[in-house]
């Protein structure tokens, strides 16, 4: 699946988020890391508000939450839940979503990557 994003660059570069979401597993969590220039956050925030919209009303979406890192940083996290692969997927590759990426500011870099729940006795549950 080509970027339209300026830049996508993957967590995992061995695993980048198009084979993730060909992969199916449920109770997924999205984790992207952006970073952009200074300069560009406000552009940055409206394009991710509009695109988190988008995911809002789609089949299997849970949650999300934008984070910004403390301090100077023009660095934000967004963490998302969802069902399943496959509703990340179709929400994904809608070319409704695809043709949002391009509002983004040219500084901006994703690194999106799909994680599940781990237990840990007496810690985290799954």
């Amino acid at each position: 699946m080509e970027p339209t994003m300026s830049l996508m660059r993957p967590m995992d570069p061995a695993f980048p988020i198009d084979r993730q979401i060909a992969l199916d597993a449920s109770a997924i969590v999205l984790i992207n890391l952006f970073t952009l220039d200074k300069a560009d956050e406000q552009a940055f925030l409206e394009a991710w508000q509009a695109d988190a919209a988008f995911m809002k009303r789609q089949p299997g979406f849970i949650s999300t939450q934008l984070h910004r890192a403390i301090g100077e940083s023009p660095a934000y996290l967004n963490y998302a839940v969802w069902e399943s692969t496959a509703d990340f997927r179709a929400a994904f590759s809608h070319p409704e979503f695809r043709a949002k990426l391009s509002s983004y500011p040219s500084s901006a870099v994703a690194s999106p990557h799909l994680f599940q729940k781990v237990a840990v006795p007496g810690i985290c549950v799954a």
